[in-house]
């Protein structure tokens, strides 16, 4: 008997998502955990719009080793996440120690202010990292996303390869990613793209300050429940600013 040959499966990667947030903001204090959909927290709304793109044994808040963050490990304990705890300043350290503990093969960056995230639009990104192809994937450069929905997916292997670089560099430790970025995309690296609804590029839905805060408030308030998508969002946030006028 001719032994058949062997075909080899592809197998997936894994992707870790890892959620940096602190309390001490200056403009807007104590952001991650006020309450911003009836009684639903900033964190806690977050982590219900990843449920069904992530398990939560593949979530991880990753905080600082400061007292005034205790309440941000006891709420990662309270809904059964991971938590790390690391330096305040040293952000880059701190993210990639966060993923370690996950296991995974890609982490995914996910600022704790990303309220209005899009989970469609992660489930896209994490798709092409599961492939393997990429060590670097982004929706960062081009600004094709508005600021509020930037997403980071890097391979753990390539970013321990850049990790004294960047543990060298108070800038690039404190920004996380930035050292990593290239004018032009290199072979290795995918850079997402907004092409169904690019004009959304020029809005605010980062929680940065007050009045994003009073913005982000309205539009949960307004926008139907389910898995509201970009478009929904844009609608409702032009929605808000016609409120404003009248």
């Amino acid at each position: 008997m001719v032994a058949q040959p062997v075909k080899l499966e592809s197998v997936s990667k894994s992707v870790g998502l890892v959620i940096l947030a602190r309390l001490s903001s200056q403009r807007l204090p104590g952001k991650a955990l006020l309450p911003i959909r009836g009684e639903e927290r900033v964190l806690e709304h977050i982590l219900r719009r990843l449920q069904g793109i992530a398990k939560r044994d593949k979530i991880i808040l990753a905080t600082s080793d400061l007292p005034e963050d205790d309440a941000l490990e006891a709420f990662a304990n309270e809904q059964g996440i991971a938590c790390y705890r690391g330096s305040l300043e040293r952000v880059g350290e701190r993210f990639y120690a966060a993923a370690q503990k996950l296991n995974c093969d890609y982490a995914l960056r996910l600022n704790g202010d990303n309220i209005l995230l899009d989970p469609a639009m992660l489930k896209q990104m994490m798709l092409l990292a599961e492939e393997g192809t990429y060590d670097f994937i982004s929706n960062v450069p081009g600004r094709s996303f508005p600021k509020g929905l930037s997403v980071e997916i890097v391979s753990m292997a390539f970013y321990a390869l850049h990790l004294e670089r960047i543990s060298a560099d108070p800038y690039c430790n404190e920004h996380v990613m930035v050292c990593l970025y290239k004018d032009q995309a290199p072979e290795n690296y995918y850079y997402f793209k907004n092409t169904s609804l690019p004009k959304a590029a020029a809005i605010q839905l980062a929680l940065d300050t007050e009045a994003d805060f009073e913005r982000s408030k309205w539009i949960l308030a307004h926008i139907p429940e389910g898995d509201y998508d970009l478009n929904t969002t844009f609608e409702y946030y032009q929605r808000y600013e016609e409120s404003l006028k009248g």
